[in-house]
């Protein structure tokens, strides 16, 4: 049997070319992916060409350009929106035992999640506090740029072979209670409980392109810095700042830093190796 020749399966990207495609997205549609870490949005960029048998940009720009529907699944493959359950528990449990208490003496509590993918965090988020007594308080805004997976998020139904994992990350950050009591079982899915669901906004937010809406007590956006460029990092923190009230916190993903960014200085660090800051001034 002859071997695939991989040229023929995979669009050669070029970086200018696909510049000027991104910069037309953004300039018909409003996306912004031309501060996207250039090798991430190669490799999704290909993938999603390679899954639809187109051959070159140009084939591309034509589809994306003229067919909304098109546009919708290419927003979905270049964002991203791998994401679990109390992920990375060691995280959740240093958020258990130096953050929650420092949330508890806030009368109302608002809380951003940014970037939320498919809500899984979202929901992780929900769980903690609720624990803490906390979540009857208090608004959780989950935002993405990525409808369909906002759709999930809303919905709050994932499969049911996921739950082993999820309920061993969640025994790990500390969780108290039996996991299955947070959701109900049906035809190889799980639904999460809408006493979860009942301090949820989901709201569509591009933290390229969009401003702050409210002032938070605490932040959450995990694991979606790693694919901007450090400009953008550097602006993404600066709306997360605004958006903090003083003493508010901030939490990123593992392989995220505020060491090259312009604030810094603006933020003491809660937990190092968990990457957890409370803004200062």
């Amino acid at each position: 049997m002859k071997e695939p020749d991989r040229n023929e399966q995979t669009m050669v990207v070029d970086s200018e070319a696909l510049r000027h495609l991104l910069e037309e997205i953004r300039g018909v549609y409003g996306y912004d992916f031309t501060e996207y870490a250039e090798a991430s949005v190669k490799r999704r960029v290909g993938r999603f060409a390679e899954l639809r048998q187109i051959n070159s940009l140009e084939q591309l720009r034509e589809l994306l350009l003229h067919d909304e529907a098109s546009l919708e699944n290419f927003i979905q493959e270049v964002s991203v929106t791998v994401t679990e359950m109390f992920r990375d528990p060691d995280f959740y449990l240093a958020l258990r035992m130096a953050v929650v208490k420092r949330l508890a003496t806030y009368p109302f509590l608002r809380v951003w999640v940014a970037g939320c993918a498919t809500g899984e965090e979202v929901y992780s988020a929900a769980i903690m506090l609720e624990e803490a007594d906390l979540l009857r308080r208090s608004v959780i805004y989950a935002t993405d740029i990525n409808q369909k997976s906002m759709q999930t998020a809303r919905e709050g139904i994932y499969p049911i072979a996921a739950m082993k994992s999820y309920t061993s990350n969640y025994l790990k950050s500390g969780g108290s209670r039996e996991f299955s009591t947070y959701y109900k079982a049906k035809y190889g899915s799980v639904i999460f409980n809408k006493d979860l669901k009942k301090n949820l906004i989901f709201y569509p937010h591009n933290l390229v392109v969009d401003r702050s809406f409210n002032e938070f007590h605490l932040i959450l956006c995990r694991n979606v810095l790693i694919y901007f460029k450090q400009a953008l990092q550097n602006r993404v923190i600066g709306l997360f700042h605004e958006s903090l009230c003083t003493f508010g916190i901030l939490a990123l993903g593992s392989k995220e830093s505020l060491l090259f960014t312009d604030k810094r200085k603006n933020f003491q660090e809660i937990a190092r190796k968990e990457k957890i800051y409370m803004k200062v001034k």
